[in-house]
């Protein structure tokens, strides 16, 4: 990963083949001590697992894909928990018929590059799980 912080609220960051996205990011969110941001970006993967919340079960569902995908669409927050870093992305692929695959990203692996925009947030916003829904949701009072 290389990044470089464009002015007080924006980063560029550029992940590489073979690192994974969450866990790279997290370690950028850490290292820069960011503690709310959104993000945008694209690039291309090759193996990615994907949840859908549901919302009876309360529980995440996930799908795992593996191939040559385009990321159309990576977007979400960084935020905190307890006061320790959380994350919240989702994200889109596409794959080589021009199909269109997505969810909340768990994991997935750069098979060449993702360029993300990283806008630093002012404040702190903490996350609490709520019972009613099953999720992490933000504290907002």
């Amino acid at each position: 990963m290389e990044f470089l912080k464009v002015d007080d609220s924006r980063y560029l960051v550029r992940l590489v083949k073979g690192e994974e996205i969450v866990s790279t990011l997290k370690a950028f969110a850490v290292q820069e001590k960011i503690k709310l941001a959104m993000l945008q970006g694209l690039g291309a993967v090759d193996d990615l697992t994907v949840g859908v919340f549901d919302t009876a079960s309360k529980q995440y569902e996930s799908n795992h894909f593996s191939g040559a995908f385009e990321v159309l669409s990576l977007t979400g927050t960084i935020d905190t928990m307890h006061g320790d870093f959380y994350s919240h992305y989702h994200i889109c692929v596409g794959d080589k018929q021009g199909r269109a695959w997505g969810g909340h990203l768990n994991e997935a692996w750069i098979s060449g590059t993702c360029e993300l925009v990283v806008t630093i947030l002012p404040g702190q916003i903490d996350r609490f799980k709520d019972l009613d829904t099953g999720l992490n949701l933000w504290k907002l009072h």
